[in-house]
């Protein structure tokens, strides 16, 4: 290819090296698996800049998602039940995974699976953002626990 862009067709090396001289350019291998190698005509620091800004910009598209974790329990009072709902809110917006963990100690952990299971919907109520259930409520080794996901959908 030459400095514009243009197909300059199948060139010998020794020809190719030698336009690239009288422009006063480099010469830069693309992809030298196919067949033939495939070259440009350009300044060296500019392909650099292209190649870094590609590179850039594939970062800046990627999102790590973590899963963060909010843990209520039976006793918890309304007041801490709204912060740590609009904390996780703000985790959703965010793109992140949230945790809800229903903690159970002693006694608690024989009550009734359907009242625990209510305790844990009536804080998903709370919570102020779109999500949706990534999986369903589930007895774990300290309690009840859920996954929630945004859901920018609705």
């Amino acid at each position: 290819m030459g400095p514009e862009g243009e197909n300059l067709g199948v060139l010998a090396l020794s020809e190719a090296i030698s336009r690239a001289q009288e422009l006063g350019l480099d010469l830069i291998e693309i992809s030298p698996n196919a067949t033939p190698p495939v070259a440009k005509i350009m300044e060296y620091g500019k392909f650099q800049y292209e190649q870094e800004k590609k590179r850039r910009e594939v970062k800046a598209k990627s999102h790590i998602a973590e899963t963060k974790s909010v843990q209520v329990k039976i006793g918890t009072g309304e007041n801490d039940l709204a912060l740590k709902a609009k904390k996780a809110a703000e985790w959703l917006r965010e793109g992140h995974r949230v945790k809800i963990n229903l903690f159970l100690w002693g006694r608690y952990k024989y009550m009734e699976f359907e009242f625990l299971k209510e305790r844990l919907e009536r804080f998903l109520k709370l919570i102020p953002a779109e999500f949706k259930v990534a999986s369903p409520i589930a007895k774990s080794p300290k309690g009840l626990s859920m996954v929630v996901e945004f859901d920018g959908k609705k």
